[in-house]
């Protein structure tokens, strides 16, 4: 008689990199993937925060190995660097998490060249960057996976927000093309789309209280939920997650919502920016 035998996940015993893993969703990632993975590799800006973060891992897993390197995505030769250290220290890589993101709360004709450019490396050529480092040895081994940060910013028309929802849009198709040209590979890609999250994201982004057009409050969730969901679905081999159940529901209604209607709503918002001042150079 057959019995249900329990699905072995790619994080269990694995070498896991997590990028971004300082703070917010990354640090959850991080600590929720302490009891699972055998080494974890955190990438980060913040060496300070990311040694106390080592600490706080190793002194709950006393046999889990902890590997914390500084950079900056939005420096490409640095982040050439850091996957050759990253070969040089743990060997081959079997997820790879990139989670780290940077936001922009601006009206784009009021944006600042450097900030957009350093967002676009970090979401979008950092993203692509490590990828391409290291999901050819996974595919070589038959085995592997890729979790993709993006944001619901990638899936509707975010006003205010050019550069960033542009670089999560590119996220969404990297994603899905990715794990279609990966298909019986035995690599697994996994997209997470959150909405508004409890970190530092929207303080860094400009956007205290929520961006402009972007869900109501009442969805926001907390990062250790936004983590939990996110390897949930990775576990399960999903190609799209969006965590939280009410933000869920509103992201599988979006495609019913006439473009023009989703269009309109996202000028009247930007409108609100401009004529209130806001969206200025910082």
């Amino acid at each position: 008689m057959a019995t249900d035998q329990p699905v072995e996940s790619l994080l269990d015993g694995a070498t896991v990199v997590v990028t971004g893993a300082s703070s917010g969703i990354g640090r959850e990632l991080a600590v929720q993937l302490g009891g699972r993975a055998a080494v974890l590799v955190l990438l980060a800006r913040r060496m300070d925060r990311l040694e106390q973060l080592r600490d706080e891992l190793v002194a709950r897993h006393p046999g889990l190995r902890v590997v914390i390197l500084s950079v900056d995505l939005a420096d490409e030769p640095a982040v050439e660097r850091v996957v050759n250290d990253i070969h040089a220290q743990v060997g081959p890589v079997d997820v790879l998490v990139n989670n780290a993101g940077v936001g922009d709360q601006v009206l784009f004709d009021r944006a600042e060249w450097p900030r957009t450019r350093a967002l676009l490396y970090t979401n979008v050529i950092g993203v692509a960057h490590l990828t391409s480092a290291f999901v050819p040895s996974m595919v070589e081994r038959g085995r592997g996976g890729v979790i993709n940060i993006g944001s619901g910013a990638g899936l509707t028309v975010m006003p205010a927000s050019a550069a960033y929802s542009a670089s999560k849009h590119f996220v969404d198709g990297f994603s899905e093309a990715l794990r279609a040209d990966l298909a019986g590979t035995g690599v697994t890609v996994t997209q997470v789309c959150p909405g508004p999250v409890d970190s530092e994201f929207d303080a860094t982004a400009g956007s205290v209280g929520g961006m402009a057009g972007g869900p109501p409050p009442f969805v926001r969730i907390d990062a250790a939920t936004c983590a939990r969901e996110a390897i949930a679905g990775f576990d399960r081999k999903a190609a799209l997650v969006v965590p939280g159940r009410v933000f869920r529901v509103a992201m599988a209604v979006l495609p019913l919502v006439p473009r023009p209607l989703v269009r309109w709503r996202a000028a009247r918002a930007a409108a609100g920016v401009r004529g209130a001042g806001g969206g200025s150079p910082r």
